[in-house]
């Protein structure tokens, strides 16, 4: 038997029994005495364990004669007092190879009546790790590299290894490692892919090549958007990779190859570089997509991720098929291709399945419909309003909304009439009484009855109502004012901040400019006392009207208030917003300000600002003397932000200038691109 430790025990022999022994053909020496208990109770077999007389300990020389003396092998360890593994006294030299298991012999003839079995040997000299399991891919021996893993990373302090010792684990798994690689079983062939669609657009540049993979093995130090946190005058690489893709992308180049799979990792890390990414990267991308489960999104996001033939309507049985068979991502971007080509053909295939489709996919393919939305979808929209998922009724009825002829839109009217109405017999100011009820056939129109924390039932109410109300209802209903005449009005018990936020939601969904412009004011009023939210007002204004407000807002109130405001103005920035951000980084380094509060602006102002402004800004990094009355430090951080600036400034300029067509053939470079692409 075995004791817990592992090591063999003597077991005496039962009285008028001949002990039974196994042992190899021809080597002429006794068995072992015993197996190790781990090497046993793993190998889970039923193997005749070698029974021997108990016999006294000892220490004289070896003994060589005894027929049962296990004779020494190669690689064999010494016996020692905390394993022991000869319980008839062999010393070391005669001790049984420590393999982990005692190689498997043979019953001796006469001893058991049966015949000799011939086996062979199995130890580690034939490239099997001492584990005792049995050959091929038994249980024991699939146990065998799972254990040996754990007793690495358990370590030899918190667990024995197996084999006793550090090196003997190294060892067994030296062996078991060969084993895996020589015992590797062939993979089933499959079908060789299809070859890659053919991408005519040139490659970029080879400098610019080698500037896209630097900002792709870099994009991990982009974080959330802002240099929050940041020290040090170095550019942020991360940051720079959208310019990169929208730059190339307007010159018309295409990803090269070897760069596609970073590129579309980087696109499934970060949505916001999806649509320039899988511009640059093309058809190859979407080939690659079809190919590894990870990059699926590019056929849900792209817009090339069908061919022509099945969005134009030519193959309408392979459109068909595809709708019905394919994935979910392969099926959004058929709609959404049959929805810029044929808007009506996408409708009739959603159509065609819309009962049996799961909710979360009937409201991913109900906003697919934003593409091509016209007043022949009315009729589909209106039916999905009836839809038992609260979420599918709800985007309906804002797709409704969106349509100012819909029947939707005429009901939504009527209800705010009811609800709005000039004071005749005051001071001409806007009336207001909000709905008392919100009853099934409001809800059906996709109204939420339950207002929010915070918010009373009937301001909620008529928010929604107001909201989902065509603008252009209000001038007729209001004496013809204009919607600046209209905002200036007064509204009368405390209802105006309801009724101007919904009216301003109304803009933004509506992209009615006119409103959007009366609701957000002059630039010069805090933007506590507007109405909404005046970044989305600001996105519904021509780009150029946008940034002229903003570089007025910035040198009227400053940096606090405006990190939101300036991220939705266009990139670069246009001279006067530049001028206006770098004269308020500038008073605020002047006047001793905490440099961190500003990190955010200081970050949208190395990647937005023009590049041609890095020497005039240049004379701003220089570290100023620390005033009295300013935070400790601010001067030297002051100092690493404008380096930083000046340095991605200028980097923004080289890697444009690096992407400017013929780069290579003024630097020799032949019009190759990387990796030896042609360029043509």
């Amino acid at each position: 038997m075995t004791d817990v430790s592992g090591t063999a025990a003597a077991t005496p022999s039962r009285p008028g029994r001949t002990p039974r022994s196994r042992t190899r053909p021809g080597s002429g020496s006794a068995p072992s005495s015993g197996l190790r208990g781990t090497d046993a109770a793993r190998t889970g077999q039923d193997r005749p364990r070698a029974r021997t007389a108990p016999t006294p300990r000892r220490t004289s020389a070896p003994h060589t004669s005894a027929p049962h003396a296990p004779a020494a092998s190669p690689g064999s360890r010494p016996a020692s007092p905390g394993n022991r593994s000869d319980p008839a006294g062999t010393s070391p030299s005669d001790a049984a190879p420590s393999t982990g298991r005692p190689p498997r012999t043979e019953e001796q003839p006469g001893l058991t009546g049966r015949p000799p079995r011939t086996e062979r040997h199995t130890g580690p000299a034939a490239g099997r790790p001492a584990d005792g399991g049995r050959d091929g891919d038994g249980p024991g021996r699939a146990a065998v590299w799972p254990e040996l893993v754990a007793a690495a990373l358990l370590g030899a302090e918190r667990r024995r290894p197996p084999g006793g010792s550090v090196t003997a684990l190294l060892d067994a798994a030296a062996v078991e490692t060969v084993r895996r690689r020589a015992g590797a079983r062939p993979a089933a062939p499959r079908t060789r892919p299809p070859q890659p669609p053919v991408d005519d657009r040139p490659l970029p540049p080879e400098a610019a090549c080698r500037r896209l993979g630097m900002l792709l093995a870099n994009r991990a130090g982009g974080g959330s958007g802002t240099s929050a946190g940041r020290r040090g005058p170095y550019p942020d690489l991360g940051e720079l990779l959208p310019q990169w893709l929208a730059a190339a992308h307007a010159h018309g180049y295409r990803a090269p190859a070897a760069e596609l799979p970073a590129l579309l990792d980087a696109a499934r890390a970060r949505t916001d570089l999806r649509a320039q990414a899988l511009a640059l990267a093309g058809p190859r991308a979407l080939w690659l997509a079809r190919l590894n489960p990870d990059w699926r999104f590019a056929l849900r996001d792209s817009a090339h991720g069908v061919r022509p033939e099945q969005s134009s309507g030519a193959d309408a049985d392979a459109a068909r098929q595809l709708w019905e068979e394919g994935l979910f991502a392969e099926r959004v971007a058929l709609l959404g291709a049959l929805r810029r080509h044929d808007p009506a053909a996408g409708r009739e295939l959603l159509a065609s399945t819309w009962r049996t489709e799961r909710a979360e996919d009937r409201l991913m393919f109900l906003d697919a419909l934003r593409q091509g939305l016209s007043a022949q979808d009315e009729d589909f929209l209106e039916r999905a309003l009836t839809d038992r998922s609260r979420t599918v009724r709800a985007t309906a009825a804002e797709l409704l909304a969106t349509l100012p002829g819909s029947a939707l839109a005429a009901r939504m009217a009527e209800r705010s009439r009811s609800c709005v109405a000039r004071d005749r017999l005051g001071d001409g100011g806007l009336v207001v009484e909000a709905p008392h009820a919100c009853d099934a056939a409001m809800q059906r129109d996709g109204l939420v009855a339950k207002p929010p924390s915070g918010r009373g039932e009937r301001a909620w109410w008529l928010a929604q109502l107001v909201e989902a109300t065509p603008l252009g209802v209000w001038p007729e209903r209001l004496g013809g004012l204009s919607p600046a005449g209209i905002v200036a009005l007064p509204v009368a018990d405390g209802w105006r901040d309801d009724l101007h936020g919904a009216w301003s939601a109304a803009a933004v969904r509506q992209r009615d400019a006119q409103w959007a412009r009366a609701l957000i004011g002059p630039p010069t009023a805090p933007l506590s006392e507007g109405p909404g939210d005046p970044a989305k007002l600001l996105t519904v204004l021509p780009e150029r009207e946008r940034a002229e407000w903003a570089a007025r807002f910035v040198s009227t109130h400053g940096l606090s208030e405006a990190f939101r405001i300036l991220g939705v103005c266009g990139v670069p920035w246009p001279s006067e917003l530049g001028r206006a951000v770098v004269d308020a980084l500038e008073i605020a380094r002047d006047a001793g300000s905490y440099p961190w509060s500003f990190s955010g602006v200081t970050g949208l102002a190395e990647r937005c600002l023009d590049p041609a402004d890095a020497e005039r800004l240049a004379p701003l990094a220089a570290v100023r003397e620390e005033g009295s009355g300013g935070s400790p430090g601010a001067a030297e951080y002051w100092s690493e932000s404008f380096h930083r600036l000046v340095a991605t400034l200028r980097l923004r300029a080289v890697m444009l200038d690096e992407l400017r067509p013929g780069t290579d053939e003024d630097a020799g470079g032949g019009g190759r691109g990387r990796s030896g692409e042609s360029a043509g």
